[in-house]
């Protein structure tokens, strides 16, 4: 019987990572057949942007699930399994937190499927409320995994759910029921008069419960339901944020860069480009620091996530370095965390795309204006590699012109990858979204030219891949929730009333957004904080007459160094993890990378030839 037990989970798993690898699937194709029949009969596929706005919904809400089982959302602090004392009641807590936001949202997000939509709307063949059931039913599976623990707990989540979102279960009452008692009206009322109390009280609730663990998106999201709550809002207002965001026509590049990234992190791409690299470069003073650093950039701008970087090619770098005798074990290990994320700069990485999405820049300005300052970085951290091989200088491994080649031929299909989406993007033969599928199959091309190609292959990029990006997905809906709230108070129109009332010059402004972008790298994903911070600073680079391209490269090399910056800088758990290295000596052998790339940061911040120099 207990076997039956748990093989239920383990079948409805399975399942569940099929349809969202199908879906997958399904967003690589699809803008290639567009592309190939714009070429043939001059127009595409009249059904395919509605069909990839509304499969990116379910693979964000079944990555979402799969995270949820798999307890990999992502957090500031360790979920863990609840301790002793009052940490054992802040662990509860945090679980029945999660458990009731995740709830309260499943139920606003039914609301909204009923009030949103006329029941015969619907995309293509497909009813529209069908389309999107998998809002409240994502939601409510993440709110019974959020408890890990007895049936009663589970239940106790519910209620509390049904509790946070009282308005939203009236209205699919009085949707049951036009008749229904104005008794329930009533109880609306003194509930949204209860939440004007209690919603700061439950926001701070939440910042102590994220040190434990709770996952980001819920910190994001409860805040935002919370706030709505206190401030008479309709809280369907949050489903629908999230739902106008994910059905943005540039967001189905997401989920297709990401599995590009873990593609070619399970196969043995990186293996053969730290050969090439290394044939090439490694007999130059510091060329294997240099090889770190540009194998490190190239991943990180696939990926999206620099933490991928360093967890897929963190151990074999490492083991380069460290067996080059040039570099010891401190050094190697502190260079490799720095360099997990210098590569967010590079196109096509994804922050780029969601910020340009954001701030309505141009997103091939934005490429190109992140080309110098990433190249900057990558030269910065490279240099000191090259410091550090000239002053402990030993016998270097001469060039070998046939090893030289021999990498070259087998490493030419992944290095042709950047080269072949670059110069289909800005010719103009695809669109952003179109190069997102073309990076997916490409790779997927590479791994069958390489023999790599098997079931067991795709089956881990898969069980690796969806938990990801359910989880960026997630975070970004909640996060436009939140957004929402912020916008709709006119904090941002308050804060540049204060700073054009207290600052008067653009220099103490970046100094400023130096230091506050620093601080909210440490706290916030990046993700997030493009939805939630970069409205706030857009309007303030527009007073003081900063170019939007220079703001968003300061807002991205910022938010990438706060990564590294201690005390909860997200790489530095990574690093801790894959390394198996203490805290205190990550912090240690991070500082002084931390220190270039800091100065590198405030070049690219007060020199706008860097970020503008490529626009024309």
């Amino acid at each position: 019987m207990t076997d039956e037990i748990q093989a239920k989970p383990k079948r409805l798993a399975i399942v569940e990572d099929f349809i969202a690898g199908a879906f997958l699937l399904a967003l690589a194709v699809v803008p290639l057949m567009e592309i190939v029949l714009r070429k043939i009969t001059g127009s595409g596929l009249v059904w395919s942007s509605g069909f990839l706005q509304h499969i990116v919904v379910w693979v964000a809400w079944l990555g979402g699930m799969a995270a949820s089982r798999e307890h990999a959302h992502l957090s500031l602090g360790s979920s863990v399994e609840p301790g002793k004392g009052w940490l054992g009641v802040l662990d509860r807590s945090r679980d029945m937190m999660a458990s009731g936001i995740n709830a309260a949202f499943a139920v606003a997000s039914a609301s909204f499927l009923v009030i949103g939509f006329a029941p015969g709307e619907s995309v293509g063949a497909v009813p529209i409320r069908l389309a999107l059931a998998i809002l409240p039913l994502g939601y409510a599976f993440m709110a019974l995994r959020s408890i890990r623990g007895a049936w009663y707990g589970k239940i106790l989540g519910l209620v509390l759910g049904l509790f946070f979102s009282w308005p939203s279960v009236v209205n699919l009452l009085a949707t049951a029921n036009p008749n229904l008692p104005f008794f329930f009206y009533d109880l609306s009322d003194l509930w949204y008069q209860l939440f004007q109390w209690l919603r700061w009280p439950l926001v701070i609730l939440l910042l102590v419960l994220a040190v434990r663990g709770l996952p980001i998106f819920l910190v994001l999201g409860g805040t935002a339901l919370f706030l709505f709550s206190g401030n008479w809002g309709a809280l369907e207002s949050l489903p629908n944020e999230a739902y106008v965001l994910l059905t943005g026509s540039m967001i189905p590049a997401i989920p297709l860069f990401t599995v590009t990234g873990f593609l070619l992190s399970e196969s043995s791409s990186g293996k053969r480009l730290v050969r090439f690299f290394r044939a090439w470069l490694g007999w130059l003073p510091g060329g294997l620091a240099v090889v770190a650093v540009v194998a490190c950039a190239y991943f990180t701008t696939f990926t999206g996530a620099s933490g991928v970087t360093i967890l897929a090619l963190g151990g074999l770098l490492v083991s380069v370095l460290e067996g080059s005798r040039q570099y010891g074990r401190d050094f190697s290990r502190g260079l490799v965390t720095s360099s997990g994320s210098v590569g967010l700069l590079f196109p096509p990485a994804l922050p780029i795309i969601m910020y340009g999405v954001t701030a309505q820049v141009s997103i091939k300005d934005m490429f190109l204006g992140g080309l110098l300052p990433g190249v900057l970085l990558v030269a910065v951290l490279s240099a000191m590699g090259i410091y550090r091989a000239i002053k402990h200088s030993k016998e270097r491994v001469p060039f070998d012109i046939h090893e030289a080649l021999q990498s070259l031929r087998f490493a030419a299909l992944d290095l042709l990858l950047p080269v072949v989406l670059l110069v289909a993007y800005f010719t103009g033969l695809t669109n952003l979204v179109e190069t997102a599928a073309l990076s997916a199959v490409y790779a997927l091309f590479i791994t069958f030219a390489k023999k790599e190609l098997t079931l067991s292959l795709v089956i881990r990029v898969l069980r690796r891949c969806v938990p990801v990006v359910g989880g960026v997905l997630v975070i970004l809906a909640m996060a436009k929730g939140l957004n929402y709230f912020i916008v709709d108070a006119q904090v941002p129109t308050m804060l540049t009333a204060f700073f054009r009332e207290n600052v008067s010059s653009p220099y103490v402004f970046l100094i400023l957004l130096n230091l506050a972008l620093l601080v909210t790298g440490t706290l916030m994903d990046i993700f997030s904080a493009i939805l939630v911070v970069a409205p706030l600073i857009i309007p303030l680079g527009e007073l003081y007459g900063i170019h939007p391209v220079q703001l968003g490269v300061i807002f991205l090399a910022n938010l990438q160094l706060g990564y590294l910056t201690p005390p909860v800088g997200m790489n530095l758990f990574l690093a801790s993890y894959t390394f198996e290295e203490p805290m205190s000596r990550v912090y240690k052998q991070v500082l002084p990378f931390m220190g270039v790339l800091m100065a590198a940061v405030l070049l690219i911040t007060y020199v706008p030839w860097f970020s503008l120099a490529l626009l024309g």
